[in-house]
């Protein structure tokens, strides 16, 4: 499939910059996800002494590296990465869980966020059938119009 051709959401063009620029997200967060992966698959002393803190049995340390090498994997072949992108987020999700779980600070927490919205953003910017799938509703955006930041920060503070 070309990728400079329409897409078939909303007859979007892709530009070679916008291309581009998905590949490069793509590879940081592949790298990323690759050295943690392979860290965890060799048992660094690093890994295996945040995951104790974290509560992790050892044995789980090398199946779960198995798990985010495969889906890395995924997320980097064309035809399958919807699937890896979804994998990883499931991933990713789980990881903010276990970090708020562990009452690590709030950047430690954020940070699989941060992580999660550079793949899909890398995605979208790859494949304009992705871009067509993921992005809000123009007509969506009104309902959201009186939140600030004050009233979502109250609603964190109250909803514990």
């Amino acid at each position: 499939m070309n990728m400079t051709a329409s897409s078939r959401f909303e007859g979007r063009v892709q530009s070679k910059a916008t291309l581009w620029a998905g590949r490069a997200i793509t590879a940081i967060v592949a790298l990323f996800l690759g050295f943690d992966g392979v860290t965890k698959l060799i048992r660094d002393p690093h890994v295996l002494s945040a995951m104790a803190d974290l509560a992790f049995p050892e044995r789980a340390i090398v199946a779960i590296g198995a798990v985010i090498l495969v889906c890395t994997v995924l997320l980097l072949i064309p035809s399958t990465s919807m699937l890896g992108a979804i994998l990883l987020t499931a991933h990713l999700g789980g990881a903010v869980a276990v970090q708020v779980r562990a009452g690590h600070p709030v950047f430690e927490c954020v940070f699989p966020i941060i992580f999660g919205v550079l793949l899909w953003l890398g995605l979208s910017l790859r494949d304009p059938d992705c871009a067509g799938c993921c992005h809000f509703a123009p007509n969506l955006r009104g309902r959201f119009k009186g939140l600030s930041m004050q009233k979502f920060g109250r609603f964190l503070r109250f909803s514990h």
